[in-house]
């Protein structure tokens, strides 16, 4: 899809947010930010985690009060004191983590805090028919007002959190991480409702850390870092990645990877993991894939195409339909999640918040919890040595802060995943398998992940690596594995293969191989 073309500034902004402060306990998160956004434009906001946009966006939709500064809404200073005062002026946010009530439908999802009511009976046909109007706007006539939102994919979910700004009389629409669950169509689709918003004079305040999609979707470009804006209003289109970059991390970093050892360390020797004719029915056709010890091998496809079982199954999640799997020419117990870990596999999942991590807990224990046997002594839990443990899990990997007592929801996403990953270090882990390693990963975070990775498939490690961002796979993977519809339709080394030949592959298929 071709981007429009940049439409012009108007001279008067529909907001300004200016000197915008807001503190918390020991923090400063915003520190004097200005923001300025036009009608029908795309704002993108951008900056590493912590660099302050969820406290910005969060003021701007009322949620915050500010310690200081001006809000000028269509040439007014106003004083958003709540969610729903930003709303009645026209200002509606769809945070990355939906607020929609699972048990309600989807029309009393949509009209929630204002349905339509007379002499005090809310006319629940009104609603479903008022629902099925802005459904249709979005292009999604097929999502049934009476459906339970809990039973909607996560696209179909964002759907309806559109349909809800809309059913007010909205002018600015902030998105947070839109994309995030999305696959390449419904990626698509929602650059098509984003055109047809602005084309109709909304503005678009949207937040990504997927640099490519700034350059498709953006009109002009505001740079956070550390609570201040770094830079305003930049050309999103013509801005160079390289100085969008630096200005996120204070410091040139490239879209690089770390060198691959060529030929990975082991690749020549006897496969620490192998596959052969794994296979689910429903999800995934027969697989047979030899995995060495230091070499990274990486699943490329569409959402949907079997990825992400393939490697469920691997880790004993899922019980294989056919086939086997062996770790040191061993076979594993089929659907057994304690026989893969004693074998030496561990498992970052792509929703680590849900499947990972204690968000409750400290860093020590999401780091030690898989090894608790080992610091207890007579049925006491050794708690010195497992700090001791974490303490040096957190230093190997230069976890930040390096605090192992901090609570880990505390930690931005490239921290919290390497406190995954420390988890499997401390484990003894020899076969890791990296399902979306750096899904809501800034990106000077995601640089330093790289490196972990690579450092460890070089210290004699085996990756299997997932991921839906394809210079991912093909920037970090010694081998790829294309697959579509639970397929694998071609193997090659990664220098063989670009982004233009795996979605040719993905999108058309191609003889198995």
């Amino acid at each position: 899809m071709a981007p429009p073309e940049p439409r012009p500034a108007d001279p008067s902004p529909l907001l300004t947010m200016s000197g915008i402060t807001k503190s918390f306990p020991g923090v400063r998160a915003l520190d004097g930010v200005d923001l300025d956004v036009q009608a029908g434009e795309v704002h993108c906001l951008l900056g590493q985690n912590g660099a302050g946009k969820s406290t910005l966006i969060k003021v701007l939709a009322g949620a915050h009060q500010p310690d200081g500064g001006e809000i000028v809404w269509q040439g007014a200073p106003v004083v958003l004191k709540s969610p729903v005062a930003a709303m009645r002026l026209g200002i509606a946010t769809i945070y990355q983590e939906l607020d929609l009530v699972e048990g309600l439908s989807v029309a009393e999802n949509i009209f929630l805090g204002h349905e339509p009511a007379t002499a005090g009976f809310v006319r629940s046909r009104a609603a479903r028919a008022t629902a099925a109007e802005l459904l249709a706007r979005l292009g999604h006539p097929e999502i049934d007002p009476r459906w339970l939102v809990g039973e909607l994919s996560a696209a179909a979910q964002q759907i309806v959190s559109m349909a809800r700004a809309l059913s007010h009389d909205v002018r600015l629409i902030v998105m947070d991480e839109p994309s995030a669950a999305l696959d390449p169509d419904e990626v698509d689709n929602l650059f098509r409702i984003v055109g047809d918003l602005t084309a109709g004079g909304v503005a678009v305040v949207y937040i990504s850390h997927r640099l490519e999609e700034i350059r498709r979707i953006g009109d002009r470009v505001t740079v956070l870092k550390d609570g201040r804006a770094a830079a305003r209003g930049l050309p999103a289109r013509t801005t160079p990645t390289r100085d969008i970059v630096a200005l996120m991390t204070g410091r040139d970093v490239e879209y690089a990877f770390p060198r691959r050892a060529t030929p990975p360390p082991g690749a020549a020797g006897k496969p620490l993991l192998r596959l052969e004719g794994l296979a689910r029915a429903g999800e995934f056709e027969p697989v047979d894939l030899d995995l060495a010890p230091g070499e990274i091998v990486g699943l490329a496809g569409l959402v949907g195409s079997g990825r992400s079982e393939i490697l469920e199954t691997v880790y004993g999640a899922r019980r294989p339909t056919a086939g086997r799997v062996l770790v040191d020419g061993r076979p594993l117990r089929p659907g057994s999640v304690t026989a893969a870990v004693r074998a030496g596999l561990g498992l970052a999942p792509e929703e680590r918040k849900a499947q990972a991590l204690l968000m409750l807990e400290s860093v020590t224990r999401n780091v030690s919890v898989s090894s608790l046997a080992r610091f207890s002594r007579a049925g006491w839990l050794d708690r010195g040595a497992e700090r001791d443990a974490a303490r040096r899990g957190v230093r190997d990997l230069s976890l930040h802060p390096d605090d192992p007592e901090r609570p880990v929801r505390t930690l931005s996403g490239g921290n919290q995943q390497k406190a995954v990953l420390a988890r499997w270090l401390l484990r003894g882990c020899r076969v890791l398998l990296l399902d979306e390693p750096t899904r809501g990963v800034d990106v000077g975070a995601r640089a330093e992940l790289y490196a972990v990775i690579r450092r460890l498939a070089d210290d004699g490690m085996a990756v299997l690596l997932v991921s839906s961002e394809l210079p991912e796979v093909l920037g970090l993977a010694d081998r790829v594995l294309v697959l579509r519809e639970g397929r694998v339709v071609h193997t090659a080394p990664a220098g063989e293969l670009d982004e233009h030949r795996v979605l040719d592959l993905v999108m058309e298929g191609s003889p198995p191989c």
